[in-house]
């Protein structure tokens, strides 16, 4: 699954913890999961302390939605419907071909990963993941613009949050 749960490290834990207003150290530890919880109760989530597309969408932080085979919820029922699948919120094999294909026809590395860069030409948050986050996200910081301070430094040492996030969640 693409989450973030304790022993967790790295550039989207310091996201994660920025958006949260805790400390940032890049480890998630008990008081990440704490806060991440309490996140999760206040907006009616499944409270598991666990961040993974839907806690992230809820938060705004759309550069860390990450689905691929075995994603579940409602982040994935998002993509399914964009794609033009019957949407069960559970990501398989029929949701990879179909987000292969897409990515094929769009001229995106067709890895059935739905990450940013895909999401944001499918366009299912409405706008609200940029060109400018997908620059930054990927390391382009001269397109990065207008996205956030904190995903243009997300990446940390070397690398883009992307590689970054591939690396934990693929």
């Amino acid at each position: 699954m693409a989450i973030l749960k304790s022993g967790s490290k790295g550039a989207p834990v310091r996201l994660l913890q920025e958006k949260l207003g805790l400390d940032v150290d890049g480890i998630f530890g008990g008081g990440t999961e704490a806060a991440v919880k309490k996140f999760q109760e206040e907006s009616g989530l499944s409270a598991d302390g666990k961040a993974g597309p839907d806690t992230f969408a809820a938060m705004g932080l759309y550069e860390l939605v990450f689905m691929r085979n075995g994603s579940k919820g409602e982040a994935v029922k998002k993509l399914q419907a964009a794609l033009g699948l019957e949407a069960d919120g559970i990501f398989g094999s029929g949701t990879a071909a179909a987000l292969k294909a897409f990515q094929e026809e769009n001229g995106l590395e067709a890895d059935g990963i739905a990450g940013a860069a895909t999401l944001a030409k499918l366009d299912i948050f409405d706008g609200k993941l940029t060109e400018q986050h997908v620059a930054a996200v990927m390391g382009k910081a001269s397109d990065a613009g207008s996205a956030p301070e904190a995903v243009k430094a997300g990446a940390g040492e070397g690398g883009s949050l992307w590689d970054s996030m591939k690396g934990m969640f693929g």
